[in-house]
């Protein structure tokens, strides 16, 4: 499973590390330490937070931009619904909820799973998803 550090998390979630730090020491989100003594986020922790954060519109406390310049969506992966052929992908991107359907095949090749970074690429009515 990937893991995420607080910066990582903090930009998959639209807020600065200070943010992403404090809700981690309130116990929002649960942590842990790799060797090197950096804390660390389980990508389904991550990806079940996102969703909680992105349903109760809450951005932090701070006014976070976005902006639609190469309509490029970086988020985490909060669900995966396969077909016989096609697929489902959920991203979470700060508090933007963006859902695709793609091909079952696209979804194995990318390695796309609950928990993982990815960038939701928007063009017209059509969401392109690229593995980070």
């Amino acid at each position: 499973m990937q893991s995420y550090t607080i910066g990582q998390a903090a930009r998959l979630l639209g807020v600065s590390p200070d943010t992403a730090r404090r809700w981690a020491d309130a116990g929002r989100v649960a942590t842990h330490r790799d060797e090197g003594g950096r804390r660390l986020i389980d990508g389904r922790d991550l990806a079940a937070f996102s969703v909680e954060v992105g349903q109760g519109g809450e951005a932090g406390d701070e006014d976070v931009s976005y902006t639609s310049a190469r309509n490029a969506f970086p988020g985490i992966v909060t669900a995966v619904k396969l077909g016989d052929v096609a697929a489902q992908v959920e991203i979470q991107a700060g508090p933007h909820r963006l859902v695709s359907l793609l091909t079952r095949e696209a979804v194995e090749e990318l390695g796309l799973e609950v928990g993982v970074e990815a960038t939701a690429r928007v063009k017209s009515t059509s969401v392109h998803i690229d593995r980070a």
